[in-house]
């Protein structure tokens, strides 16, 4: 009789949690959304990945040792038919971006002759791009470059700069600039192709604009763009013809951002408030706002479909993440076994500083460990983090803290900073820690 060998023991939990699958959010073609681009790190380490939806087919497109398309998003061009990468050295983000055929083919690195360059963005039209580049010795540059013609600067200044997006009709481009010398509070100007300045918009010192992305609907020439001006990210319309503003004022307290639907007749707006998010359909016509049912959670990324149909990246504390549809539930599901779920977070407040605690079963005291987000620019949300849930599986409770620098709860907050980093912000942790450490 042969030998009867113990079972192996599963897996830990952290590890699983760790080693999962994750995707990011699709995007697709604008005249074949059934092509799509997507990230995952299913390898091991992120690459961009195409979908193509109709025939249910996926191809890893890029394969690199420092991973691709993690802090430069790939692009897909109108007509779905070609795909845009960057290529840095070893991850420097100083590069070149590549361009292949959706199914794969022959690559062609795009304006070889201009040095490597940050990315200031990059805007794709049917036959030409709009390039974005940035360099310490140059400042930003934006180029135009026409299928087999040299590349045309149109744009230059010393201050950061980058390009937003193409009008429908491929006439009009954005750019968000900080000529004025404020890079964290950004202007909007609209160029034609030649760099002609049509249309600007600036809000004044210490107010902030970021153009989203032009009107889905040929001939419509305004622009999404999010601005400041009540203390709070919310969106306007900017009418590049005539130069109107139309402010959408949003009685929702916390940040907000705002994408299209296919008719421009209506936004898509994205809540979030005390680190969960949820979702809405303005009607621009009569401004009625209604709520578009999600789980509590966090709403990291929502678009709409050609066909009117929502797609968006949702999470909570005990559920990793899921690109999911309004209509049709989840959309793709990552390869592989699903990580652990992970305990819930529970949410207090000290004097004002919102925070996240999530902890282990069993009585209090727990040791207790302090992530502190960075940025400052960012903040933690109601979402599950292999880190977080590693630490409770092994006995920790996990402190998450949106201190005063943090976003997501207005621009005073996101502000507070200013003239005292790192020293506001740890005055607000001591704060936190003081109180859990009297709760016990």
């Amino acid at each position: 009789m042969g030998a009867v060998h113990a079972p192996v023991a599963a897996e830990a939990a952290w590890r699983r949690r760790y080693r999962a699958t994750r995707l990011g959010f699709p995007t697709w073609s604008r005249d074949d959304p059934d092509r799509l681009l997507y990230l995952s790190n299913a390898n091991g380490r992120f690459e961009v990945y195409a979908w193509d939806r109709r025939g249910g087919a996926h191809r890893q497109v890029t394969d690199r040792a420092e991973g691709t398309g993690y802090r430069v998003p790939s692009r897909l061009d109108p007509n779905g038919t070609h795909i845009w990468w960057f290529d840095d050295a070893k991850g420097n983000e100083l590069g070149h971006w590549v361009r292949e055929p959706f199914a794969g083919g022959r690559r062609e690195t795009i304006a070889e002759d201009l040095p490597p360059a940050y990315s200031a963005w990059l805007a794709l039209g049917s036959s030409f791009a709009v390039l974005g580049r940035s360099r310490a010795e140059e400042g930003t540059t934006v180029y135009v470059l026409d299928d087999g013609a040299p590349a045309k600067l149109i744009y230059a200044h010393r201050q950061s700069a980058n390009v937003s997006d193409l009008s429908r009709d491929e006439t009009l481009i954005a750019i968000a600039h900080s000529e004025h010398g404020d890079s964290r509070n950004r202007a909007v100007r609209i160029v034609d192709r030649g760099g002609r300045a049509l249309a600007e918009l600036w809000d004044g010192p210490g107010k902030g604009l970021q153009p989203v992305r032009f009107s889905p609907v040929p001939g419509d020439q305004r622009l999404l763009v999010l601005h400041d001006r009540r203390g709070r990210r919310q969106p306007l319309l900017l009418d590049a013809r005539s130069g109107r503003v139309d402010d959408v004022e949003l009685d929702l307290p916390g940040e907000t951002f705002a994408e299209w639907y296919p008719d421009a007749a209506s936004l898509l707006i994205g809540h979030e408030h005390g680190g969960r998010g949820e979702l809405y359909r303005v009607d621009l016509g009569t401004r009625r706002l209604e709520r578009i049912p999600t789980e509590a959670g966090t709403i990291a990324t929502a678009r709409v479909r050609p066909d009117g149909d929502v797609w968006y990246q949702w999470t909570d504390a005990a559920t990793p993440a899921e690109i999911r549809s309004v209509r049709d539930g989840v959309v793709i599901r990552p390869p592989g076994e699903r990580p652990p779920a992970g305990v819930p977070y529970a949410e207090e407040d000290a004097d004002g500083v919102h925070l996240f605690v999530a902890e282990p079963t069993g009585p209090r005291p727990h040791p207790t460990i302090f992530i502190v987000h960075g940025g400052p620019e960012a903040h933690d949300q109601d979402a599950y983090s292999a880190q977080v849930q590693a630490w409770v599986d092994h006995g920790f409770a996990v402190v998450l803290v949106n201190y005063r620098g943090s976003s997501g709860y207005g621009k005073a907050w996101r502000d507070a900073i200013v003239g005292r980093p790192g020293l506001t912000e740890l005055e607000d942790l001591a704060r936190v820690h003081d109180l859990l450490v009297r709760r016990g």
